[in-house]
């Protein structure tokens, strides 16, 4: 007796087209993202497409709303894998509604929707506000190290740009007297009338070469004397106050880079920053506020600089513009510490928890005894309360980076600059909520 199986005809045509919500559970993530960007407003999306004229019309921006959110929260960051989803993929199928953007529509659509894309991070916080998963009590704030879209080998240091700059300028003055002593030769052997007036390929190597180095060097000068004219600026405040002077007094001369400062020619914007898992790497250095309820990400920013401590605020900011309300308390590892923070959350009323030293180990220095915020938060931080409250940051701020990195795959920002970098950001931290608010929503 042959085995029974379910009926299987490969080739069976359909007596009726069956419809979309039929291919996946009703319960799948993909929906979910689909209805969400249905009620949300996309007329900053709208506003880039004609309104008449000839020609071949645009996709609509919903559905390119749909297939990069869901792309970024299911781990497909790539254009090209996005397009080739579209034809083989059930759930981005679905989203595309039989249609299939090439991998350019795509990747153009998200880079010129970039400022879109930050506001629709804030309508979505909203929509998990009006669910009722964002309770804006509780927040812990921590930061993360992303690799740029650009290598640490394509970065040069300013006292190398410097001899590099005098090499290829001798190597031209070689090239273009080797040109010219072959010129006058072809002269002397053909004649004057023969064309001569070509460029040497080497030559119009060096000379590109020169170009960007010089170039590199401008912006690296021109950013020094910005973050020297900054700091120039806080020490005539500092000493307006009477705050007595923190930190080393600098060596090297104001406006100027130090040998060692480097510039990337691929990502200017990118900086060196040590990345722990893979040392020394071209990167931006990304925060998030998440909130302690349900673990949705409220607030989310990109810097150039290596350090934590000058993000706090900024993002605690950023979650009252983006929920209309002010944390109570905030958590927040070491790396946040500093008497003008301590001042900033007393100033806004908001009880913050941050340790002067790595968990579990005493600073290596008591704090000044004129620095009174720091006093307050090393007394606070002594209690038992503190500490209890302390141990919450963990299980609130670390899993969505977990998630973004380890679980999602997003290692490397796709994008170019710091603008294009932060509205990636935006894009990610979006699609990774929509994600969280899916598993804890209400069906019906």
């Amino acid at each position: 007796m042959a085995p029974l199986f379910r009926p299987y005809e490969p080739d069976q045509q359909y007596l009726l087209p069956p419809s979309l919500r039929d291919w996946l559970p009703a319960d799948h993530l993909v929906y979910f993202v689909s209805d969400t960007v249905d009620a949300l407003d996309l007329d900053a999306f709208r506003a880039r497409y004609r309104r008449s004229g000839s020609g071949n019309v645009g996709y609509h921006p919903a559905l390119m709303c749909k297939l990069l959110l869901y792309g970024y929260a299911t781990g497909v960051f790539s254009s090209r894998g996005m397009a080739q989803a579209c034809e083989t993929d059930v759930a981005f199928r679905i989203l595309a509604a039989g249609d299939a953007p090439s991998h350019r529509t795509i990747a153009r659509f998200r880079k010129e929707h970039l400022k879109a894309f930050e506001g629709l991070f804030v309508q979505v916080v909203g929509i998990a506000q009006d669910a009722g998963l964002v309770s804006v009590g509780t927040v812990a704030i921590d930061g993360s190290k992303v690799r740029a879209n650009a290598s640490k080998h394509k970065a040069m240091s300013y006292e190398r740009m410097k001899q590099e700059d005098r090499r290829l300028k001798q190597k031209i003055r070689e090239l273009t007297q080797r040109a010219e002593d072959i010129d006058a030769a072809e002269d002397e052997e053909f004649g004057e009338d023969s064309r001569g007036d070509e460029m040497p390929e080497a030559l119009r190597t060096h000379e590109a070469r020169r170009r960007a180095i010089r170039e590199a060097v401008k912006r690296l000068e021109e950013r020094k004397k910005k973050e020297d004219a900054e700091k120039l600026e806080a020490e005539k405040k500092r000493k307006a106050s009477g705050k007595p002077r923190r930190g080393p007094k600098p060596k090297h001369p104001p406006g100027k880079p130090k040998p060692s400062d480097q510039e990337n020619f691929t990502d200017p914007d990118s900086r060196i920053m040590n990345t722990k898992k893979d040392g020394f790497q071209q990167c931006y250095n990304a925060q998030i506020a998440v909130d302690a309820k349900e673990q949705i990400i409220v607030a989310a920013q990109v810097g150039q600089s290596a350090a934590d401590n000058r993000s706090l605020l900024p993002v605690i900011d950023e979650v009252e513009r983006n929920t209309h309300r002010r944390p109570r308390a905030v958590l927040a590892d070491s790396g946040y510490k500093g008497e003008r923070n301590f001042e900033g959350l007393r100033e806004r009323s908001i009880t913050g928890y941050i340790p002067l030293g790595r968990e579990g180990r005493a600073p290596a220095r008591q704090p000044d005894p004129k620095l009174h915020h720091t006093q307050a938060m090393r007394r606070r931080m002594a209690t038992k309360r503190g500490k209890e409250r302390y141990r919450w940051r963990k299980q609130i701020a670390e899993p969505p980076f977990g998630w973004i990195k380890e679980c999602l795959g997003f290692r490397r920002f796709h994008l170019r600059g710091l603008d294009a970098v932060r509205g990636e950001w935006k894009l990610m931290c979006s699609a990774l909520n929509l994600r969280r608010m899916g598993k804890n929503w209400a069906w019906t």
